[in-house]
């Protein structure tokens, strides 16, 4: 550590603050000239080396670490601050992590420090004794020359035992040569205080476009992330220079804000859909009692979500959920160990990068257990228990051929009943505005209403004319009491399933696909055959009696809005012909149709005929409507019970990936507001999102691998909206979820000043799409059981599909924008390589492939997507991948010298904020790991000794 002596020009950036101690007697209360100092930068930061330990027993060379405590006077205990990590059989350890006093340490110039050194005998005993200690003042360090301490350590007999040197760091100036420090003693001053001038690379993260946005002070950040924990260390690079590196962890407020929203939205769309199913109106017995079973199914749940809400209210902890309360029934919609991972690198040359990775543990119904399943194999039994209802159905008619809906027309049914409930509103709008524009005689906004009118209402008509509908409400009228006294068949009382026999459920009366060939509804294929000839005759007379009474519908939304037109084209031609006093028309539209010029004619005019419109509108929607909801009654019927089961545990997973998401968005898109190629690439093809697993595929893991697998997937139907914040106040930037199990819109706030920062499509409200991609790769013990006696082809199956999904993604890139808008890399190897390497690994054979991690969270960040990482809890495997991801990050990107590489391994995991992660969570600093199981670790995810042992997961 005693390195290459600096030029006295060189001052470390504490001294900007530190020397302000001796005018005004306290480290806070500095004068600087700068805008403002970075408040991620610690007020003072220093790095130790030892050199010359001495042991008792002289064949061994110690073991050691140093402790850090301080004391300000009047304070009259020491208080532990810091410690660095173990370096192993050496009498000169040079230590990687630096001891660093951040703004609330409430250091001053009187601050003692106490270096202890410790010689470890046994790490995973944690047996120790101390060598020596020797002690410093803050004001002693900054004073010294080239502030470096050279300092005799003294054991407890007061014998010396070794040395210890103590450097203060420093940070390159880049944008202009200043003088010695002493020069500046000297300088300026206001009101007797010295004015101190700061480089501008401290201050220049506060800013809106600045590469690194501070989780402390950044009003957005700050917003949704809290509770943030640092760590600093100086690794030395290949060309002899230092790495400062700042690692920060940090949990989230989304942790409870989005599921106590996600719940809501659950519970009012179940609510509704209860209110939809009792307003189909009178059915016969046996579907009025299928219709109570399905409603008390669905109450069952609305009273669950109802109790969710009130327990997340009530909730009064942390802001995230530790590892130990993953079961916890009343908090098993929030994520699990949820925070943000961040490092920031920072070079002498001035460059400065940060990355951040989002950790999770594994999104699964951890409360509802596994029992040999997910949600995979959940959704392949209801598939199955579906297809098998069906065909005893079909096996207790009497000859009738009954078919299921097919998954498209079920989608089919969903999206027609969310479009006419669009487009209802907003014919029944424009019919409001046109009356308004029509009593204030504006034939400017008259013209214009009635062409948004014109085409909303034609729009409702076309999704009204579907085969599909149109079977639906023969079906619902085949429902009805009077329709089954004339002897159509009704549903079997020992099935929860309709019956069969309704025309409706012959695959031709409603093709997936149906063409509007004419302007009215088509007509459909007579009834099944098989039936008496005299009830086959009643039931195809009704049929058509139906059938005619929602055509003479359908087509009375036509006449009406054609008689709006017409009227509309007549008033506004008279209004023309009146202005122009040289028209001979005048005299004749006044003879036909005599003129009256009171404000309120057009409003008269068009009452009746706007009043039939929206009638007319709100009948054909409402009976549609009613037998969509009908159709979507048929198809759950028989696995009620079963869908809305699995649908909870979907509910529940879904909610914990999206709260993820939503975090790393908002970090991604606060860091991205300079990078415009990034912010070209959301609005054009979307986030690439991509989740990093390290879950086995043996036991309990595989199922919640089969529930993580779906709820990322499921984040295909998000959509993220950026929107201007309505003050700074930080409730006003938190996140806003509407939608739908259909589709859910994240609206994300933001301060005006980074608002105006963004694209103009980004601030028109674009969409803007998510693509998510997910990789596992087992690495522990079971996945060794896995691969030798089990099954890894869940593993297999969600790699390929992810690989083609990226390599889509990199493709749409490829269509639409340039290589030059992707972030530079050192790297040899191009996007395009990388993804053939991966893909070449996801298709290999190979035992605990960790390479497939590797390349894709490469992939990820060279395509400026977002990274999360995840096993069962997110505190162990968790913890050894992103500790050497961040390695291998400053390995190949900024230089890291390969000598150190593992020593910086090993001191990010023992002295690194993952560490802490484990304190936050089951109360022990140490990794739920034991020597038996690390065996069959890869050797690079395996921690150093004494930072594991057996504690609850």
């Amino acid at each position: 550590m005693a390195g290459k002596e600096r030029s006295p020009r060189h001052r470390p950036w504490s001294v900007y603050r530190a020397n302000t101690f001796d005018l005004s007697a306290e480290m806070m209360g500095l004068a600087l000239s700068g805008k403002s100092q970075d408040p991620d930068e610690p007020v003072l930061e220093f790095s130790v080396a030892c050199s010359e330990l001495l042991t008792p027993s002289l064949d061994r060379k110690p073991t050691s670490f140093v402790a850090v405590s301080c004391t300000t006077p009047p304070q009259a205990f020491w208080t532990k601050h810091a410690q660095t990590e173990i370096i192993e059989g050496t009498s000169n350890p040079i230590f990687l992590s630096s001891v660093a006093f951040f703004q609330d340490s409430l250091i001053t110039q009187q601050t003692q420090v106490k270096l202890t050194v410790y010689d470890v005998k046994d790490r995973s005993q944690g047996t120790m004794y101390m060598l020596g200690s020797s002690m410093f003042s803050v004001k002693e360090l900054l004073q010294e020359k080239h502030h470096r301490l050279h300092l005799m350590l003294r054991s407890t007999e007061n014998e010396p035992v070794g040395n210890i040197t103590v450097i203060a760091w420093q940070v390159e100036e880049k944008h202009e040569k200043r003088g010695p420090v002493a020069r500046l003693q000297r300088g300026d001053t206001v009101n007797g205080r010295m004015v101190l001038p700061v480089d501008e690379s401290l201050t220049e993260s506060m800013g809106v476009k600045s590469k690194s946005s501070s989780l402390c002070k950044d009003p957005l950040l700050k917003a949704v992330f809290g509770g943030v924990m640092s760590r600093t260390y100086r690794f030395p690079t290949t060309d002899g220079n230092h790495l400062r590196i700042l690692e920060q962890m940090a949990e989230s407020t989304l942790s409870l804000h989005i599921p106590r929203q996600f719940v809501k939205l659950l519970l009012e769309e179940d609510a509704v859909r209860v209110c939809e199913v009792e307003e189909l109106g009178e059915l016969s017995p046996c579907w009025e009692n299928l219709r109570r079973q399905i409603i008390t199914h669905y109450q069952t749940i609305i009273l669950t979500y109802q109790e969710t809400i009130s327990d997340l209210h009530e909730y009064k902890g942390p802001s995230f959920k530790s590892s130990t309360l993953k079961a916890d029934k009343k908090l098993e919609f929030i994520p699990t160990n949820l925070h943000i991972q961040r490092m920031r690198v920072q070079g002498e040359s001035g460059y400065d990068w940060t990355y951040d990775v989002v950790t999770i543990g594994a999104p699964a119904a951890h409360h509802q257990g596994f029992k040999g399943c997910g949600l995979r194999k959940l959704l392949h039994k209801l598939e199955e228990a579906r297809k098998h209802s069906y065909q005893e159905e079909s096996s207790a008619g009497s000859g009738s051929k009954a078919m299921a809906y097919q998954p498209q027309d079920i989608m089919k049914a969903k999206e027609l009943i969310a479009q006419i409930n669009t487009l209802k509103t907003q014919v029944c709008y424009y019919t409001e505005r046109l009356s308004r524009a029509a009593k204030d005689r504006s034939a400017n906004a008259l013209e214009r209403t009635l062409a948004i009118l014109t085409e909303k209402t034609r729009q409702l008509v076309i999704v009204c004319d579907s085969k599909l509908l149109s079977s639906a409400i023969l079906a619902l009228a085949a429902a009805r009491p009077e329709f089954t006294q004339q002897g159509t068949p009704s549903p079997s009382s020992s099935s929860l399933s309709p019956s069969s026999r309704s025309p409706s459920r012959s695959p031709s009366r409603h093709p997936t696909s149906p063409s509007r060939t004419s302007t009215s509804p088509s007509r459909h294929a007579a009834p099944p055959e098989g039936l008496e000839g005299s009830k086959n005759k009643r039931t195809s007379f009704q049929a058509d009696l139906h059938e005619e009474e929602w055509e003479k519908i359908w087509l009375n939304v036509d006449k009406s809005l054609e008689c709006v037109i017409q009227r509309v084209e007549r008033l506004l031609q008279r209004d023309k012909l009146q202005s122009d006093s040289s028209s001979e028309d005048v005299f004749m539209l006044a003879s036909e149709e005599p003129s009256n010029t009171k404000k309120g004619e057009w409003s008269d005019a068009l009452y009746p005929l706007l009043t039939t419109l929206t009638d007319c509108a709100s009948l054909m929607s409402d009976k549609a409507k009613k037998a969509m909801v009908f159709l979507l009654m048929q198809d759950s019927a028989p696995t009620i019970a079963m869908s809305l089961t699995l649908q909870y545990r979907r509910d529940v997973v879904f909610c914990q990936t999206l709260t993820a998401l939503i975090c790393g968005f908002v970090i991604k898109l606060r860091n991205s507001l300079c990078d415009s190629g990034f912010l070209r690439q959301l609005h054009t093809i979307g986030l690439l999102v991509q989740y990093e697993s390290l879950l086995s595929t043996y036991g309990e893991e595989l199922s919640m691998l089969e529930d993580m697998s779906i709820g990322v997937m499921d984040l295909r139907n998000v959509t993220f909206k950026v929107t201007q914040a309505t003050s700074a106040f930080a409730p006003d930037m938190l996140p806003v979820i509407t939608g739908n199990r259909n589709g859910f819109n994240v609206r994300v706030p933001m301060p005006g000043v980074m608002f105006d920062t963004l694209p103009r499509e980004i601030q028109n409200g674009m969409l803007l799409r998510v693509q998510p991609v997910l990789f596992n790769v087992g690495i522990n013990e079971q996945q060794t059981l896995a691969e030798k006696f089990g099954d890894t082809s869940l593993q297999e199956v969600i790699n390929m599909e992810s690989m083609t999904r990226l390599s889509s993604y990199y493709d749409q890139f490829k269509e639409v924008l340039p290589e030059d808008s992707l972030p530079r890399s050192r790297s040899t190897t191009s996007v395009p390589e990388l993804l053939k390497q991966l893909s070449q690994n996801v298709n290999a054979k190979k035992s605990k492939n960790v390479e497939i991690l590797w390349q894709a969270a490469e992939a990820c960040r060279r395509l400026n997507g977002v990274r999360f990482t995840s096993c069962k809890s997110a505190k162990d495997r968790t913890a050894m991948s992103l500790t050497l991801e961040q390695c291998q990050i400053l390995q190949q990107e900024h230089a890291l010298a390969p000598q150190v590489f593992y020593q910086a391994l090993d001191c990010m995991r023992s002295e690194g904020c993952r560490r802490e992660n484990t304190m936050k969570n089951v109360g022990c600093r140490k990794y739920a790991f034991n020597s038996l199981q690390l065996k069959a670790f890869p050797r690079q995810y395996r921690p150093p000794e004494g930072t594991y042992g057996k504690v609850e997961t």
